[in-house]
């Protein structure tokens, strides 16, 4: 049988002893009123959610202990990917918290675990984000940059704007916490987050998306780059490795636009609606679990599609077999150098072949180490 609440009047709740804060700001925007039965515990399709939530932990979990294992000292980008799945790891904990507290227990928590509730969120998509914008800098800035940067002082310097992005995240996903939100203001109230105000879910859908749109020029730019070297050079390897990077940058701006641009354009309804009047603009939850499947697909993008990350997640799971007697020692996988072997040497003559084309000055030779191409099927 389906109950619906019945809406109290914002005067008569303020006149309450003890009065609930989180009951009064989502009786005020009407989402008290358009909660169902169902709404109250966590069902069949939120225990659902709940299990993909666990299963996005445990890959990002997989890749980020892999990477810290086994490739934690090489190149630079293994510090970008660590970050990313790092972000993933928290947005899976942060759902699977979110599901967890959502419900009858919504109107248990206080304003302040409310606000840690959907702030992690924030943060999640923040620290995610801003890895992504670092990576698609580095990449840029290594293809157009004449003489390579030293990969040691180049990796300390990366952790080190890695870090200040995430405490970046941290300081806009508490901002709430710290003030920037409706308790004193009803009127300013988001529907969807009803302890939200409407300007700060405005400027993180705005902030979000510009840097979204910084990503997906700086990948233009260098999928420009490579494709005109490869013309100039005629190289069918420096083809192949075009389209290759093609495909990857398409497979990562178009996880990134499905999954997230459904819950950006109702975040953008929300600000311009006023409470009571937009009926559709009661549930995250569809939208939600959408933007969440990013953080499982990330993994395979970034991470799995590497060959070095591959060897290194699989030489992982090896020794955990090993360590249950599943399997063998002997039949466990080596991670062997990732700098040596066929491929760096051609994607030395490439990047060589690129910087030619580019200019007519003598270069610096380039090391193993400073390979930049390698890494781009990485993406």
């Amino acid at each position: 049988m389906t109950h619906h609440f019945t809406p109290v009047p914002p005067s008569q709740l303020a006149a309450m002893r003890n009065v609930n804060i989180i009951l009064q700001h989502y009786n005020f925007t009407g989402k008290l009123s358009n909660r169902q039965a169902g709404d109250e515990g966590m069902g069949l399709i939120r225990t659902a959610f709940a299990i993909i939530s666990c299963l996005i932990i445990l890959e990002n979990l997989l890749v980020l202990l892999a990477i810290l294992r086994c490739l934690r000292a090489r190149r630079w980008v293994y510090s970008c990917i660590a970050s990313i799945t790092l972000s993933d790891l928290l947005a899976g904990a942060a759902y699977l918290c979110n599901l967890c507290l959502s419900g009858r227990k919504t109107f248990q928590l206080s304003p302040q675990l409310w606000f840690l509730r959907e702030g992690t969120l924030f943060m999640a998509l923040a620290a995610s984000t801003f890895s992504l914008l670092v990576t698609a800098i580095e990449r840029y800035s290594a293809m157009v940059r004449p003489i390579a940067e030293n990969e040691a002082s180049k990796t300390l310097r990366l952790r080190g704007l890695i870090v200040c992005c995430w405490l970046l995240a941290f300081i806009i996903g508490l901002l709430p916490l710290l003030g920037w939100n409706c308790l004193c203001h009803l009127s300013t109230c988001s529907v969807l987050l009803p302890l939200y105000s409407k300007n700060y879910v405005l400027f993180s859908v705005v902030m979000f998306s510009i840097i979204l749109l910084g990503i997906l020029g700086l990948y233009i730019s260098i999928f420009q780059l490579v494709q005109a070297s490869s013309r100039q050079t005629s190289s069918r390897h420096g083809r192949k490795r075009s389209l290759r990077l093609l495909k990857t940058v398409l497979m990562i701006l178009g996880a990134f636009i499905i999954c997230w641009s459904p819950l950006f354009v109702l975040l953008l309804l929300d600000v311009f609606c006023e409470p009571r009047s937009c009926s559709h603009l009661h549930s995250l939850d569809w939208t939600l679990a959408l933007a969440m499947l990013n953080s499982g697909v990330n993994p395979i993008i970034y991470s799995l599609r590497s060959v070095e990350v591959r060897r290194a997640v699989g030489s992982l799971l090896c020794c955990c077999c090993v360590r249950i007697g599943l399997c063998e020692p002997e039949s466990c996988l080596v991670v062997t150098d990732i700098n040596s072997g066929s491929s760096t040497e051609s994607s030395l003559r490439y990047r060589e072949s690129f910087r030619s084309a580019a200019s007519a000055r003598p270069r610096a030779p380039l090391s193993s180490n400073s390979s930049m191409m390698s890494n781009l099927p990485s993406l």
